[in-house]
Order: C-alpha cells, then structure tokens, then sequence
C-alpha cells in the first residue's frame, strides 16, 4: 500500500541517467516504489555526454543522474532520495525523529563511501575495464557485506522493520555485485534483504541484474 502525503508532481519527473547505473537506478527505484510518473532519458555516457556544456548546466559534476520535477533541477542521487522521500514520500522512507534520521544518514554516507569503492567500483572495472586493482575493491566489498550481513541479520532492512531511503540507496550495487565478482554466497542475510526489497510494490530491477540471477548468486 502506497501513500502518498504530498500532492504528486503536475507533470512527469524527468530523469536524465544510465540504465546501467546503480546510482540511476536507486533513483528510478524510489520513484517507482513511491508510485510516482516519470520519464527516463538516457545520457550517452560513452560520447561524454555527461561533459557537455548542457549537461553540466543542470550538474556540475557532470555526473548521473539528475532530475527535474517541475521547477527544480536536482543531482547527486542520495540527495535526490532526499527529495523524492521528503517531498513525495511515507514518514518511514525518511524519518524525522533524530534517531532515525541520523540511522538513515549513516547508511547515506556508506552508500557514498564503502559501496561506491568497493562493490560498484570491483563492477566497474568488469564492465568499464576501469583501471584499479580489482582485488583491493573486492576485498572492501567483502569488509561492507559483512557488516551489512551482521545489521541484516538483526532487522529485517538497514535501519529497523520498515524500508526507508537506506535500503534503496544500498541495494543496486550490492544485488549486482557478482558482477563484479564479489560473491554473495557467504552473505545470507544479504540475500535475504535483497529478496525483501525485491518484494516491495513497485519494485523494479536493474536491466543488467534480473531478479532470477540473484536467487543464483
């Protein structure tokens, strides 16, 4: 059951990003488990098209994604998840109450931090050929799961019963980390979590990582 406290967007949201981004799909995730419309454009990554004098317009990061709803123009997609709970969103996507704010905010800055240099960046040298040691990336996959299988063994998602903007800003990157042969044999728990959010009405996958493939991993 969806609710929806805030009064939906007039007009479609537009997402501009990468079908194979997980930082991509954690947004067009929210957006969808939030029932929300949306289009999706896909920025031409390999003709830099994320470099362009337009592109860079809306972020100056040159990064993927942003969005645009109506008026506003956002990037950085924790920071869009921010949004798109706040504005659009159930209290439990993103609580107000200090404790589980702050609950919340920790698994933001793993999301920034451990997984995007560790699973997502072991991916990125598989699918990207990107020049890094895979074998230093995997092994900081491993130390984040194992973390993440000891919280996940305790409650059902990352920050108590309830799904908040935690899980889907982890979830990309650790359903497709055998991608970047980082195993999730050793990780019940993990697998049980994604299962979960796999679960979730509205919940849509990656087009690299169909569900199937991680009741095999």
């Amino acid at each position: 059951h969806i609710v929806i406290h805030h009064t939906p967007p007039a007009a479609p949201i537009r997402v501009l990003g990468f079908k194979l981004s997980g930082h991509s799909h954690r947004v067009e995730l929210m957006l969808s488990l939030l029932g929300l419309p949306y289009t999706f454009e896909a920025v031409n990554l390999m003709a830099k098209a994320h470099k362009a004098p337009e592109f860079l317009a809306k972020n100056a990061f040159g990064q993927v994604p942003v969005i645009e709803d109506g008026d506003v123009t956002l990037a950085d997609s924790n920071a869009i998840l921010v949004y798109l709970a706040s504005r659009y969103g159930a209290p439990h996507w993103l609580p107000t109450e200090p404790v589980a704010a702050a609950e919340v905010q920790r698994w933001l800055s793993v999301a920034a931090g451990p997984l995007a240099f560790g699973p997502a960046a072991a991916r990125i040298v598989v699918l990207f050929k990107s020049p890094q040691n895979p074998d230093e990336l995997i092994a900081r996959a491993h130390g984040l799961l194992k973390v993440m299988d000891g919280v996940l063994a305790a409650s059902p998602f990352l920050t108590g019963a309830q799904p908040s903007i935690a899980d889907v800003a982890n979830y990309s990157y650790v359903a497709t980390a055998p991608e970047g042969n980082v195993s999730l044999a050793d990780y019940p728990a993990v697998r049980a979590w994604l299962a979960r959010v796999a679960a979730l009405p509205g919940f849509v996958a990656m087009p690299s990582s169909p569900v199937g493939l991680l009741a095999a991993a």
